[in-house]
């Protein structure tokens, strides 16, 4: 069997559908609370999970299972109103000091005031990676989707079905990329007026607590990590085991004009664009594609 590194981008298809270690439940099924359960919970029929935060405590869950490579999907209705300090967060983690990490975070804001759409990539414990957008909708009104889609090749950030981000795999370069460890999902609602709004400038206002995220149709089409033994299993090329949709494969043209439309018009911090923070020695991976 060919080793994932040598697949080629256009020829890859995450091989995972028909795969036996597949995972895609309701939060019931897949998930658990691993902090402030007394205040949270899941409604319905399983697929709807509510998280708050108080003066007592956040809130939030994770998966059962360790993943490596998929697509996470969720459903996200963000705190409304006044939610500067809160921050409500959707990613993907290992464990340990050189894990690896794959994050969705929305800094809350004063009423009036838009959220920050966080994301950062961590290898090996070294993060610094961040991307920041600005929503071009009320993410408080309704439900959107937020897909982190990962795959031997790149990882993509996706909101309602838009690219807004890829991070290629450069490891033949000595670039880090995740795909050692096997990953679970967490999601979570806490406080971080310490740095969130205006870098801790805004606090929290209890006065108006609790403050409630709510969480909907979480979806992971993904392949169960059970050990090293699995990443070529979950790479594996076998035809009758590929994905067919065109999600999930390299990012077609008209994709590529979506996400340069996001970055265009909605982008607001770029860390390889931030010479002063990096004192001019650039991450690597700046210098490289990333569409």
């Amino acid at each position: 069997m060919a080793s994932f590194r040598a697949l080629p981008l256009a020829m890859f298809i995450l091989a995972i559908a028909f795969h036996p270690g597949l995972a895609d439940g309701t939060f019931s099924e897949s998930m658990y609370f691993n902090w402030g359960a007394q205040h949270s919970s899941i409604l319905g029929n399983g697929d709807d999970l509510q998280l708050v935060l108080d003066r007592t405590s956040g809130s939030g869950v994770q998966s059962k299972g360790a993943f490596l490579f998929g697509s996470i999907e969720m459903l996200i209705k963000l705190v409304p109103g006044n939610s500067a300090g809160t921050v409500t967060a959707n990613y993907l983690s290992s464990t340990g000091t050189k894990h690896d990490e794959i994050d969705f975070e929305f800094l809350g804001n004063s009423s009036g005031q838009p959220y920050t759409i966080h994301t950062n990539i961590y290898t090996q414990g070294i993060g610094n990676r961040e991307q920041q957008f600005r929503p071009w909708f009320d993410p408080t009104a309704d439900f959107h989707n937020y897909t982190i889609h990962w795959n031997p090749t790149e990882v993509v950030w996706y909101i309602d079905g838009l690219p807004i981000r890829v991070f290629r795999n450069y490891q033949s370069e000595g670039i880090a990329y995740p795909n050692q460890q096997g990953m679970r999902i967490y999601s979570s609602l806490w406080n971080a007026d310490n740095w969130a709004t205006r870098g801790g400038l805004v606090k929290i206002d209890w006065n108006i607590a609790p403050f409630i995220a709510r969480f909907r149709c979480f979806r992971a089409r993904a392949c169960q990590w059970d050990g090293p033994v699995s990443i070529s299993q979950c790479a594996s090329p076998t035809p009758a085991n590929w994905w067919t949709s065109p999600t999930y494969r390299q990012l077609s043209y008209g994709k590529l004009g979506q996400m340069k439309w996001v970055r265009d018009n909605y982008m607001i911090y770029n860390y390889c664009k931030d010479t002063k923070r990096f004192n001019g020695q650039m991450p690597p991976e700046c210098f490289k594609p990333q569409y």
